[in-house]
């Protein structure tokens, strides 16, 4: 494709006075306007005619293997010229909605007819991410005219949940503990088994010492025990129209899914058994639970596989099926968020049906936005207004929570930024007190 630069309309535009100046001095002189134009035109033609031909480019573009939705990464970009190359040209890629280019329009000097540029992404939803065209144009050495060329990459990569966060948050975590050294813990309680005899020592709790076995041994002997592995963990996760809504530039249900991961990686880790469930008006995915650290990948495509839904979510339908498919107590972490009371009720009465049986532990994130507008100083009479409805949604938020957490379930209630930390701790502290 051909068109013109600015330099050339210019150009062809300053003509134009001094065509009216002589149209109105010598009328039969009209036809110097159009003279001018095709002059103007011609140059146009001939630059580009002298320009560098498309069909001696070659244009190639590499993308990471896949995409973390929330990160970044880079697309590389090289053109390489075969023969006469000018020497600069300017590159643009085209991207579906999976994707944003945070420079949509670069300029690449050329060395040696080639040259490379790094083209920063940033995907925002989960699925195919496809890079749909990649426009190239450059100069003549007039700079008349642009010479374009358009490709079809035709090159399509996936849009996975942030695996490189989730991996260097359990790292963190892990080095955290490590750091600090490690200590043998025994704890008693319900869920604990038996482990071994070992003499009684000063500090050992007296619950712990078995006086028939001291008075077989003339000696105070107290059990050991340790906790047990092997629990079900179940990741339940609301996929419904509120958690697709946006939170800190990403849906509510990506950030759920790093969270669930992040705890997904930590409980496999340490012996746990780890499973997926997703609803929205219905079930959506049962995995089933899945032991060993090399079981994290089948949980990683299964969660990049959630799709985002504008439904409202059923949570009788949803939690009563879960319930039917757990026949041992487990751990449930449900995934949700809720606008009001009225709306919260159903999601109440089956996660109190669920505790009957089972741990639950109700992962919402804090409304930072209505803490905000209840923060913020007043500076005209809106502003007191919108602060008095924050106030009494949060309010709202509070008295739901209470709730929850007076019929025994654990409720994590964290800012974006801190759900996926707060959640394993909160998981770790549910094992530490033998909570299954």
């Amino acid at each position: 494709m051909i068109y013109p630069t600015r330099r050339a309309i210019v150009l062809a535009f300053a003509g134009a006075p001094v065509v009216v100046a002589v149209g109105l001095a010598a009328p039969h002189l009209w036809t110097l306007g159009a003279g001018w134009a095709l002059a103007v035109v011609a140059l146009m033609l001939a630059d580009a005619w002298l320009a560098a031909s498309p069909r001696r480019l070659t244009l190639d573009l590499a993308a990471p293997a896949s995409l973390g939705v929330g990160g970044r990464a880079e697309a590389r970009l090289s053109a390489r010229f075969e023969g006469a190359a000018p020497r600069s040209l300017e590159l643009a890629l085209g991207v579906n909605d999976r994707l944003v280019v945070e420079t949509p329009r670069q300029t690449l000097r050329l060395e040696g007819r080639a040259g490379e540029a790094m083209i920063g992404l940033k995907p925002v939803r989960r699925g195919e991410a496809k890079f749909e065209s990649l426009w190239a144009r450059w100069r003549g050495p007039l700079g008349l005219a642009w010479v374009q060329r358009r490709d079809e990459p035709g090159l399509v990569r996936p849009v996975t949940p942030n695996i490189q966060s989730i991996r260097d948050e359990a790292l963190r975590l892990f080095a955290r503990d490590a750091a600090l050294g490690v200590k043998a813990q025994i704890e008693t309680g319900e869920g604990t088994e038996f482990h071994a005899l070992r003499e009684y020592q000063t500090g050992m709790d007296l619950r712990s010492i078995d006086w028939k076995q001291s008075a077989r041994h003339g000696k105070l002997v107290g059990r050991e025990y340790r906790a047990e592995r092997n629990h079900p963990i179940i990741l339940a996760m609301d996929t419904g129209r509120l958690m697709c809504a946006p939170v800190a530039g990403l849906p509510r249900i990506d950030h759920v899914i790093n969270a669930a991961l992040l705890l997904a990686f930590v409980s496999l880790k340490l012996g746990d058994r780890v499973g997926l469930f997703a609803f929205d008006s219905r079930p959506r995915l049962s995995s089933g639970v899945t032991s060993g650290a090399g079981a994290f990948p089948l949980l990683q495509r299964l969660a990049a596989g959630i799709d985002y839904s504008t439904e409202e979510t059923n949570f009788t339908l949803g939690l009563t099926t879960l319930q039917g498919q757990l026949n041992r107590r487990a751990l449930v972490v449900v995934f949700t968020d809720f606008a009001d009371p009225t709306s919260a009720e159903l999601m109440l009465e089956n996660v109190t049906r669920l505790l009957q049986t089972h741990l639950v532990l109700f992962v919402v994130m804090r409304d930072e936005e209505l803490e905000s507008l209840v923060d913020q100083p007043p500076g005209e009479p809106d502003d007191v207004s919108r602060a008095v409805i924050a106030g009494t949604m949060l309010q709202q938020r509070e008295v739901v929570i209470g709730r929850l957490r007076r019929a025994g379930a654990q409720v994590v209630e964290a800012p974006v930024g801190r759900l996926g930390p707060d959640l394993v701790n909160s998981y770790l502290d549910a094992k530490r007190r033998e909570l299954l």
